[in-house]
């Protein structure tokens, strides 16, 4: 029987090469987990609409986005996340909105070595940096830097007795502890601390004993939709004090939901919140109004919000890692995945809707002072506080 030739080692080599262009050129995936329902919806919902405003190539590379909701729900963000990483293979994650949701997700993506970027606000999720958190990374502000805003705000006006109310979970908690710190700074004195869920349908309790110590002001320490409750009970009540909330409350549902009842409320936000009022001397101002008029365009004058602006600023994140980490190895691989985690942490300088991005090895936030502004609501509108 005849032998067929042997290939010639040139042509095998050819082959060889032409595989090895053809893996590298595979598409890029990133995976999304969103609260686009349940308590933490209104958070979640302009985040999913944003996913979808972000580029569909990088460094050449085509990228898909894998959205899923998690509806608010720890175990199902968990879930999420094994179903993102084991069946769609990712090369990087987006999520989740809430900081319990983030919190449960961190083990997870850590064992898989993925970098993930998430929307959550609390810095235990990236602090203290270890094995694990080294895999994460995060746009929301730290709750220490909004806590001083509003510590240096109360003192600069007067404050001097606080009441605390916060919700029952790794957010209300994460901010009870920095504004404890904050408030020692300026010398405040937090005379009581009330805890209630993101469920719970009334707070009169909770409410009757803030008002019992007649404090100057109240932090509500909530997110999205259910902070307007203690902020309703209080005015329905009678409370005469300031009102301060948490960057977490910085949306239209917020103002739709709380109405006339929000009207004096305070709060630090990031800077896109009042992009178009801001002075043209601030540096994210430019960064964020571009933002705003990618969001508006697809959804409408009004419509975009900070919480779409921490995915935005996701995006922009992997637009300035992925091409860099394109030219160490290719996508789906683990040496891929590892080139981003490190390509990430070099990003410097980087305007967002937020603020300016600086990473290092020991900071995963990467964002300063320019990341924030006061902001008052005024006849159901958000007013920036110079």
């Amino acid at each position: 029987m005849k032998l067929l030739p042997a290939f010639p080692r040139c042509i095998l080599g050819l082959a060889l090469a032409a595989a090895t262009a053809g893996a590298a050129w595979a598409d890029v995936t990133i995976g999304v987990t969103v609260s686009a329902t349940g308590p933490a919806a209104s958070l979640g919902i302009p985040e999913k609409n944003t996913i979808a405003l972000l580029p569909k190539t990088l460094g050449g590379q085509k990228v898909n986005y894998v959205v899923l909701d998690d509806g608010s729900d720890t175990t199902t963000a968990a879930g999420n996340t094994r179903r993102l990483l084991v069946e769609n293979k990712v090369d990087a994650i987006i999520g989740s909105s809430t900081t319990p949701n983030s919190l449960a997700m961190i083990d997870l993506v850590a064992d898989a070595q993925t970098p993930m970027i998430t929307l959550g606000a609390s810095a235990r999720i990236v602090e203290p940096q270890d094995a694990k958190r080294r895999w994460i990374f995060k746009t929301p502000q730290h709750d220490i830097m909004m806590s001083l805003a509003i510590a240096e705000h109360m003192a600069n006006h007067g404050v001097k007795t606080v009441g605390f109310i916060g919700f029952s979970d790794a957010y209300g908690e994460g901010w009870a502890q920095e504004f404890a710190k904050a408030a020692g700074l300026k010398r405040l004195d937090i005379v009581v601390s009330e805890r209630y869920a993101r469920t719970d349908a009334s707070v009169l309790g909770q409410v009757l004993k803030l008002m019992g110590t007649k404090t100057d002001a109240v932090l509500i320490a909530g997110s999205g939709t259910p902070a307007a409750l203690p902020a309703r009970t209080l005015k329905e009540r009678g409370y005469t004090g300031k009102i301060y909330q948490t960057h977490g409350v910085a949306n239209a549902d917020f103002l739709r939901v709380g109405g006339k009842d929000m009207d004096g409320t305070l709060l630090p936000a990031g800077p896109v919140l009042v992009a178009d009022q801001l002075p043209a001397s601030n540096p994210v101002k430019k960064s964020a109004m571009a933002y705003v008029a990618a969001y508006e365009a697809a959804h409408g004058k009004g419509s975009a919000s900070t919480f779409g602006g921490h995915a935005w600023d996701a995006g922009l994140l992997l637009a300035n890692a992925v091409p860099r980490a394109l030219k160490k190895a290719s996508p789906g691989t683990p040496e891929f995945r590892a080139a981003l985690r490190d390509e990430l942490e070099k990003v410097k300088e980087m305007p967002g809707a937020h603020g300016i991005f600086n990473m290092s090895p020991q900071d995963h936030l990467g964002l300063d002072q320019r990341a924030r502004v006061m902001v008052k609501i005024e006849n159901g509108a958000w007013k920036y506080q110079p």
